[in-house]
This record gives C-alpha cells, structure tokens and sequence, in this order.
C-alpha cells in the first residue's frame, strides 16, 4: 500500500495537491477500484468447489445464464435508473441494500438453480439501486443520461468477458470499453458528444433505447462472467441458502465500493479534467510507466 502516499509529480501538484482533500478522495478511490476482483473473493469464501462447478456448468447453461444476465440488467437498468430519487448529495443507504440482496440470495440458493433465474433480475435491480445511491451521494444528478452511463459502466468492473486480452487490466482500461463503443455509437446518433468523461446530450427516447442497448450488451458480458460463478457456487451442494445470501451480500458491497470509488474519479474529472485525473490515478496506483 506504500504506492498510494507516493506525492505526485510537480507537473500534477498544482491541479490535485497531495494535501487535499481532493488528493484524500483519489487515494481512497485507487485503493476501492484495485482491490482484489470479486471473483478472487467469491473463491476464497467457496475454495476448490467454486472453480469444479464452473468447469462442469454445461455451455447451454452458461448461454442461458449470459442471456438471463443481459435481460437482468436492461430491466434494472430501465427500473432502477429511471425511477431513482433524484438529489444529488444524498447520503447512500448502504445497509439497507445489503439486507435486501442478502434476503434474495438466499430464497435463491434454498430452492435450487432454477430458481437462481427468477432472483437474478431481483438482486441485479437491488445492485443497481445500491450502485445509483452511491453516484448520487457523490453528487450526481440521475436524470443526466452520463450518469445513467456511469452507473452500468460499473458492473464491468468486476470481472473480464474471456474474450479480453490479458494485459487489459486496471480501472481505466475496462472503463474504456464502453466509451468506445459509444463513440461508434455517436457516429449514428444525431446530437451525441462522447469524451473521456463520457459526455452525452440530446438523445432522444428512441436513442435512449438504443444507447441502453448497446452498453448493457457490452457490460453483461463482463458481468455474466461472474454471475455464472456465483450461480455455479449456489449450485454446489454444500453451499444452500446460507452461501446464497452470503454471495448477494459480497456481490452488493463489491459494487458499492466500485461505485464509491467510479464516482470519486468521475467526480474529479469533472473539477480538473479527465486527462488529468487518468495521470493522477496511475501514479497513485504506481502504474506511472505504464499510463
């Protein structure tokens, strides 16, 4: 942890003092946003049982859990994004979201895998919410189709799709994809800007629609990585409802402190600019060389 009180350099000093308040907040989202991946916890709380089930998941099982997790979070998105209260700078109610997803995880893991299909939309919408809570504590207005945005983008945080390369690691990197994909996006969409902030304005209900489509198409096949490891985990015998409720409740404050720390870098990006922030956040995280 010695990199993350490593001042930064004089060029970045005048923008993010190391002093700061600001500087307090960065340090705080760097460690957040590289801590151990949830996959990495989810098999220390299972051990060996979690990677045999994975492995012994049929593919047409698999398919229809990556199907059932795209369905999941368009539905989640559309319930939680679009109904949430909207004041920024409310305080996030972390505890609550917890509880909630602890108690549908284990209705799950008590009745079996497919059950599991009909929890998924459930406690996905209960993450969302506990996501969304998080960017509007940070100050984040819901009704700004970039924070909507920011919200999905971090549920690929918690896992790689299998098809990335394996260099593609860190916050920035796996936040990058689905600002490229909005800027193919914006190409087609009439009065759409897309920056590294991930600005966008002027999109109307149809677009909306189409933007919620093509970033929860990209997101779930992250996200549905580590659901079927979470489904696979719920399927072992031995685990039951207990692991069940466990894994929600892991799953939920996994997200939450990836939003926490999201929404901190994004909230700086908007004070001193996204470039400068990116430089900030891989010398906090000691990746200076490799920025």
């Amino acid at each position: 942890m010695n990199e993350l009180i490593r001042p930064l350099p004089p060029p970045l000093q005048s923008h993010i003092l190391p002093t700061s308040q600001d500087y307090a907040d960065l340090r705080r989202a760097v460690a957040l946003l590289e801590s151990p991946t949830l996959t990495a916890k989810m098999a220390n709380l299972i051990g060996s049982p979690l990677e045999f089930a994975v492995n012994k998941l049929p593919k047409s099982v698999s398919k229809r859990i990556h199907g059932a997790v795209e369905a999941a979070l368009f539905k989640s998105a559309q319930a939680a994004l679009w109904s949430m209260d909207n004041t920024p700078g409310k305080a996030a109610s972390t505890r609550w979201h917890k509880a909630a997803a602890a108690a549908t995880g284990a209705v799950g893991g008590a009745f079996g895998f497919t059950t599991l299909f009909i929890e998924l939309p459930v406690s996905t919408t209960i993450m969302m919410r506990a996501v969304a809570d998080v960017a509007r504590s940070e100050g984040f207005d819901m009704s700004e189709m970039a924070t909507r945005h920011a919200c999905l983008e971090v549920f690929a945080l918690g896992g790689n799709s299998g098809k990335d390369d394996a260099s593609e690691t860190g916050y920035y990197i796996t936040r990058g994809f689905t600002t490229e994909v909005m800027r193919h996006l914006s190409a087609e969409l009439t009065g759409v800007a897309v920056g590294g902030g991930g600005v966008m304005i002027g999109l109307t209900p149809k677009e909306a629609g189409k933007w919620l489509a093509k970033i929860v198409e990209k997101v779930a096949a992250r996200f549905g990585v580590v659901v079927t490891e979470k489904f696979a985990a719920q399927a072992v015998p031995i685990v039951g409802a207990v692991a069940g409720a466990t894994l929600n409740t892991m799953f939920t404050d996994y997200y939450q402190d990836m939003a926490r720390g999201h929404f901190i870098v994004r909230r700086l990006e908007r004070t001193y600019g996204y470039e400068t922030v990116r430089a900030a956040y891989a010398v906090v995280a000691g990746q200076g060389d490799r920025a």
